[in-house]
């Protein structure tokens, strides 16, 4: 017998694992309560409950089979040097003289790559201050120009936030990656504008700042050279580009192999491994992909979970008669979920998630189109993804060897480049 939570049960229990995890509870554990307490109180009864929590998180099996995929991927450009060899290439073939726009676009494509936003950060944050040390730069501007090129290419990067989007909405992972890039191009030109406007404001990057909290994140010793490191990425991306060229020419071969992303970022990890002749590493990169990608299937299920909460309640038909009655336009629920959930879990990955398997049916019963939809939603993960209670605050704060406070202070530029490709996005798909 098909069971109906109340809407409002619906809404404590999101409320309650958004809390928690602002608590700083596990988020997984959050939002598995949050589910459970939602349910019960929704109207739902213990033997229903178990199925709300188990049908929720049968739904993001697809994402996690993928996103465990992409680990190896992940391991590979991350662990080999490879983002490193690449983040330093591009800032010495664009030199000092264009020293902002060379920081801003070297994190955009290692994000672009595959390598997470933070550990982006963590690559590039010693040449930025080491260029900035020379150009007399301040750490705000780097930091801005950091932060928001790495926003800019984590939208069309197959990271989880992007493969979430993708399922959420049921869209090719290639499809969002191409139709998210004049948005994260627009992202790229606001960091680099907003970053040259703040080069003279507050502290100088020192050399001394490089001493201070040097980068775990890149590895030691020798780096691939920059033709082999980018094998992986370029084959990783051309592969994702045949899956719709195959659809739209109807490819009798593309169409029998689908070339799907679970297939496609394992093999480009490994070939470029081979490239860059670390083949005996295949052990050692892929268990270290496997555990950056650990946290990240952890917080599926849980999103899950209360993804069939929500879905199960009458709150998305309650969210879009409250929109219809008070003459919004539906098609902006999809940037303000994003925004919202992103803004409560401090997180890109995290707030894609809860936004599509929450809000997933309520936006597109506005007659959204999904491609659209999983844009607007992305887009708008990444405004007020990087506050304090979230770990990439802390971890770039450490990398530029900056107080809390002054890391504060970039807080609201870091909003505005985001803001401007969820703005730019929403435009693209409402009025072109």
């Amino acid at each position: 017998m098909a069971v109906s939570v109340s809407w409002w049960g619906a809404l404590i229990g999101l409320a309650l694992a958004i809390i928690l995890i602002l608590r700083k509870l596990n988020p997984v554990y959050a939002l598995l309560l949050g589910t459970i307490v939602g349910a019960l109180i929704g109207g739902a009864n213990l033997t229903q409950t178990v199925n709300i929590v188990v049908t929720g998180s049968q739904s993001v099996m697809g994402t996690v089979v993928r996103v465990l995929a992409a680990g190896v991927f992940a391991g590979v450009m991350m662990e080999s040097g490879a983002a490193n060899a690449i983040a330093r290439g591009i800032v010495t073939k664009f030199g000092e003289s264009l020293a902002i726009l060379s920081l801003a676009l070297a994190t955009m494509i290692i994000t672009a790559v595959g390598v997470f936003i933070p550990v982006a950060v963590l690559i590039v944050a010693p040449i930025a201050l080491e260029v900035g040390s020379r150009m007399q730069i301040s750490k705000l501007a780097l930091l801005v120009a950091l932060s928001g090129g790495g926003k800019a290419g984590n939208i069309i990067s197959p990271n989880p936030n992007t493969i979430a989007a993708a399922h959420g909405f049921n869209v090719e992972l290639s499809q969002l990656m191409v139709a998210d890039f004049i948005p994260a191009v627009f992202g790229l030109a606001a960091s680099v504008l907003l970053a040259t406007l703040l080069r003279h404001r507050g502290q100088i990057a020192t050399m001394a700042d490089i001493t201070a909290n040097q980068d775990q994140a890149a590895p030691t010793g020798t780096l691939p050279s920059l033709k082999s490191a980018i094998v992986a990425p370029v084959l990783a991306i051309v592969l994702l580009l045949l899956n719709p060229v195959g659809n739209v020419l109807h490819v009798q071969v593309l169409e029998k192999f689908e070339v799907d992303a679970m297939y496609i970022l394992p093999l480009a990890g490994l070939v470029g491994m081979l490239a860059m002749h670390q083949g005996k590493q295949v052990l050692a990169y892929t268990k270290a992909g496997m555990t950056r990608m650990t946290d990240v299937v952890l917080i599926l299920i849980g999103a899950g979970a209360i993804g069939g909460l929500i879905t199960t309640s009458t709150l998305p038909a309650a969210i879009v008669h409250l929109i219809k009655v008070s003459g919004i336009s539906g098609t902006f629920l999809a940037p303000i979920a994003g925004i919202l959930m992103a803004a409560a879990t401090a997180s890109t990955s995290t707030g894609v998630i809860l936004a599509t398997g929450s809000f997933g049916k309520a936006i597109l019963a506005f007659g959204t189109a999904p491609l659209a939809a999983a844009v607007m939603v992305h887009t708008g993960a990444t405004v007020i993804d990087h506050l304090p209670q979230g770990n990439y605050f802390h971890v770039t704060a450490n990398a530029m060897n900056m107080t809390l406070k002054d890391r504060m202070h970039s807080v609201p530029y870091e909003t505005l480049v985001g803001l401007t490709m969820t703005i730019v996005g929403v435009v693209m798909y409402t009025v072109f």
